[in-house]
């Protein structure tokens, strides 16, 4: 017998985008998600992490997840659904209903429990996986996010989070491989920052610690695992070139720098215990995303561009209009543009999240060496400001300004 599965992860349930709610497409992408669950006969569905865009979810929020999963159960009745939490999740919170979901085939992971001797409990943290016929076929490795004191402690003293997350996978595979029967495949999730995984530019909404101290090899990862689901990255990507060690990626997009990629959910197979008909399946995007113009242009030429976007429709569905980044080039301050960017939109049919401005650059800037710790402790406030302002705008601090500094300079000084 085989396992049709599909994995998907980082919903962020809840989220606004530049302040815009995303309710209308999270309902889109999960009505999508359901409909492909029924025409595709899949026994499981992976979530990896981040349901929730924060720990303290709004009920809307959680009566979407809620509904989904109902709905899910009720147009597949045998599909198996294991959600694991990621950092942006409460894992208590996530964990309150199981009780009941339990009755919807539904198994949540959030916390990493520990016996009464305080080892980890590996057994609450193996998911049996069964086909429609009700047989075993996988065993899953449902591993949340994991923070410090989460993972086995370490008999040395020093110990960094990396090799107590990599022991955590190391020992819970050695444990699942001595539980499973003959011709079961093992398979692992994880809601971790994998070492050489490709962040989207911009993509802000992911913590990222400096010199990969957090980094996750794919080592980490028994080489038998038939596949890895990974969330929290939000660009769907193979890890270290493995097929089948994969984030999936977030079903919506999460900054401009995603305007013209494809969102997916992965779909796959385990037939015999083996990895087989491996497939990214692309979301269909509901609400696109404008930059306008491409490239950072001078004020007329972006006021021009944005004068030819269509009109809005009376009684049209804002939802469905596109989200619109204004990127402009200056030359020196103009504090009125906001104000003539929002008079061109007025009657538009885009929603602008945000004014990127840029600035020209000057000969030799690129070479330019940055300034030292020691360097910044020699330079006078005031001078720093002029450096800053001749670099940014070009021409010498107005005297006004000049003026207005070092007043405010006097007065924090008494």
């Amino acid at each position: 017998m085989s396992l049709k599965i599909i994995h998907t992860a980082d919903w962020h349930l809840g989220q606004t985008f530049f302040g815009y709610d995303r309710d209308d497409e999270h309902e889109a992408f999960l009505s999508w998600l359901t409909d492909l669950l029924v025409q595709r006969q899949t026994d499981v569905l992976l979530i990896a992490g981040d349901v929730f865009d924060v720990a303290n979810p709004s009920a809307a929020a959680q009566r979407r997840f809620f509904r989904f999963l109902r709905e899910a159960n009720r147009r597949n009745p045998h599909l198996q659904i294991v959600v694991i939490a990621g950092n942006h999740d409460s894992a208590a919170r996530l964990e309150a209903p199981i009780p009941l979901l339990e009755e919807l085939n539904t198994s949540i992971v959030g916390i990493v429990p520990r016996t009464d001797l305080c080892k980890i409990d590996f057994d609450s943290l193996l998911v049996p996986l069964y086909n429609k016929e009700g047989k075993r076929e996988a065993l899953c490795l449902a591993v949340p996010y994991l923070r410090q004191g989460d993972y086995p402690a370490s008999e040395e003293r020093k110990d960094t989070y990396v090799e107590g997350v990599t022991r955590m996978y190391r020992g819970l595979y050695d444990y699942a491989d001595s539980q499973r029967q003959l011709g079961e495949a093992l398979l692992a999730m994880g809601h971790l920052h994998a070492t050489g995984a490709e962040l989207s530019e911009d993509d802000r909404s992911e913590r990222t610690i400096m010199g990969g101290l957090e980094s996750i090899s794919v080592e980490a990862f028994n080489e038998d695992l038939a596949y890895t689901a990974l969330g929290h990255i939000h660009k769907a990507q193979r890890v270290g070139g493995h097929e089948h060690v994969r984030y999936a990626g977030s079903p919506l997009p999460m900054s401009f720098s995603e305007q013209h990629y494809h969102h997916q959910v992965v779909a796959f197979t385990l037939e015999n215990g083996c990895l087989s008909d491996l497939e990214a399946v692309p979301i269909p995007l509901r609400t696109a995303l404008h930059r306008i113009p491409a490239e950072p242009a001078l004020p007329a030429e972006v006021l021009l561009q944005l004068s030819d976007l269509p009109l809005a429709e009376e009684g049209a569905d804002r939802s469905l209009w596109p989200y619109l980044e204004v990127q402009v080039l200056l030359t020196e301050p103009d504090p009125g543009f906001r104000h003539r960017v929002e008079e061109v939109l007025a009657d538009k049919a885009v929603r602008l999240t945000s004014i990127i401005p840029s600035y020209p650059k000057k000969e030799g800037e690129e070479d330019s060496r940055p300034l030292s710790y020691t360097d910044l402790q020699k330079i006078a406030p005031l001078d720093m400001l002029r450096h800053t302002f001749t670099n940014r705008f070009g021409g010498d601090l107005p005297e006004e300004l000049e003026k207005m500094f070092n007043d405010v300079i006097r007065e924090v000084s008494l």
